[in-house]
C-alpha cells in the first residue's frame, strides 16, 4: 500500500498560516509534507469534495484519506515531524472541546493579530515542488 504524504492545507493570505508553513518547512527534515493554498486550485478541489470543509478557513491536514482539523491538525502535523517537535503530542492530554475554543479563538482573530495579505505568496523556486496548485 502507498502513503499518501500528508499534505497542509492552509489560508494563503493569512501571514500567521504562511508563518506555521515555514515553521513546519523547517522541521520537515524528510520532505515529507506538500502544502496547498485553500485559495489555489487544490483547496477548492478539495472543498469541492468535501462541502463540510467549507467553512474551515485557517489551516487543516489530509493525511492517508483522512482530514484532521484544528488543533487536531496542530498536533498531527507535530507528530509526523518526528522529534522534538512530536513532543508536542502532549497537547492531546488536553480535551478537544477545550483545544479547539483556543484553536477558533486564535483563528478567528488571526488577521488583526499578524496581518493578512491581498494575496496569496508564492514559494520560493526552491519550495516550489512541495506546493500543490
Amino acid at each position: 500500500m502507498i502513503k499518501a504524504a500528508p499534505v497542509v492545507y492552509f489560508d494563503g493570505v493569512c501571514n500567521l498560516c504562511n508563518s506555521s508553513v515555514l515553521w513546519i518547512i523547517r522541521r520537515d527534515k524528510k520532505r515529507v509534507f506538500q502544502f496547498a493554498s485553500l485559495q489555489g486550485k487544490a483547496g477548492s478541489d478539495l472543498i469541492d469534495r468535501l462541502p463540510n470543509l467549507k467553512q474551515l478557513d485557517s489551516m487543516l491536514l489530509v493525511y492517508n484519506g483522512k482530514v484532521f482539523t484544528q488543533s487536531g491538525a496542530a498536533l498531527r502535523i507535530a507528530v509526523l515531524l518526528g522529534f522534538p517537535t512530536n513532543l508536542m503530542a502532549v497537547g492531546f492530554l488536553i480535551p478537544a472541546f477545550i483545544r479547539n475554543a483556543l484553536y477558533r479563538f486564535v483563528a478567528k482573530n488571526r488577521y488583526r493579530w499578524f496581518g493578512k495579505q491581498e494575496v496569496c505568496a508564492l514559494p520560493n523556486p526552491e519550495l516550489a515542488n512541495r506546493f500543490l496548485q
